[in-house]
């Protein structure tokens, strides 16, 4: 089948609110040597996404304008030095923008095979957030079986996917959630303590519920405004994984006694500036160890809500809401 020249896609027409996000036309992506041109079904929504409509989360140099870091489809034409993948499979990808279109072009290392039993919706809500979460709470937080993990946002799209992981792979789940349908659906998800931060302060829980120990690995989405809550929440050998600074960005100050008394690790990432060996490190890793667990029907991501690509704004509305639990995906 030969390709179109011209495709529908999500424009930002400058840097605002969601209107400023509108369907138009542009060219088809031209493919790489390395890469795969995927002919788009499903694009997931993420926080990046609404910040780089807000002009706060920059493009990298090579990487396409287009907003959408996830997608689920199937592949239309392959680059030359492209192995093990042909016209047809059905494939997601973590992309490198681009995903708010009916085409994306996709380094080949960041593509993975629909989950047995998947559709192009459920394997599109796949790669951004189980990638930010293996690599950033199993990678980097060495988080093993037996320790415990406090999750802030445990209802949001990546805190739903870190909360199956994490049971999955024997760790001890708490969570931090803002309502009482979030308590109960973290809670049926697997979580063995949920807390409504608007009720309770997550550190007292924390404390009470392993007895003065703490929690192992904490991981955040909040930043600066929870970072001493965090500190205080962390038992000794603890490590603190920041992957969001939805409450700032800035501490002014810290106790760095408090760090060394207990022996804590800092640290944090973001996918996108990652080279593609990088991230196709982190795919190979989830192929081996997280893709038998989805293709035996566990841990799969929960769809909130379904919109078409061209309801993209409404797509942001809800997710700057907070009040989805799960994800947000755009039927393309």
């Amino acid at each position: 089948m030969s390709l179109p020249t011209q495709m529908n896609l999500i424009e930002a027409k400058g840097a605002g609110g969601p209107e400023v996000l509108q369907l138009t036309q542009g060219p088809v992506p031209q493919v790489g040597a390395q890469d795969v041109l995927i002919r788009v079904a499903a694009a997931g929504v993420n926080r990046p996404d609404v910040l780089q409509r807000k002009g706060r989360y920059p493009i990298p140099p090579d990487a396409s304008p287009i907003i959408g870091l996830e997608v689920g489809g199937e592949i239309a034409a392959v680059g030359t030095d492209v192995k093990g993948w042909k016209v047809g499979d059905k494939v997601c990808a973590l992309t490198n923008g681009g995903g708010y279109a009916e085409y994306c072009r996709v380094p080949v290392g960041q593509v993975l095979p629909w989950p047995k039993g998947y559709d192009a919706i459920r394997a599109g809500a796949l790669p951004e957030t189980y990638f930010t979460v293996w690599a950033n709470v199993f990678q980097m937080g060495r988080l093993h079986a037996g320790e415990t993990v406090l999750i802030h946002g445990g209802s949001s799209g990546i805190g739903s996917t870190a909360l199956q992981l994490c049971r999955e792979f024997g760790a001890h789940v708490f969570v931090t959630v803002g309502s009482a349908s979030k308590v109960e659906a973290c809670l049926k998800l697997g979580a063995e303590v949920a807390i409504n931060y608007r009720e309770q302060e997550f550190e007292k829980v924390v404390a009470e519920r392993t007895n003065g120990r703490g929690v192992d690995v904490v991981v955040d989405i909040i930043g600066a405004k929870y970072f001493e809550r965090n500190l205080e929440a962390l038992g000794k050998d603890g490590r603190l994984v920041i992957i969001g600074t939805m409450g700032g960005n800035m501490v002014e100050q810290f106790n760095l006694n408090r760090v060394q008394a207990k022996r804590l690790s800092i640290m944090g990432s973001m996918m996108r500036p990652r080279t593609p060996a990088e991230k196709a490190a982190v795919a190979s890793d989830l192929r081996a160890k997280v893709w038998p667990v989805l293709d035996a029907g566990r841990c799969a991501p929960i769809i909130h809500e379904v919109l078409p690509l061209a309801q993209a704004a409404e797509a942001h509305r809800l997710m700057e809401s907070s009040d989805h639990i799960g994800k947000i995906v755009l039927r393309v």
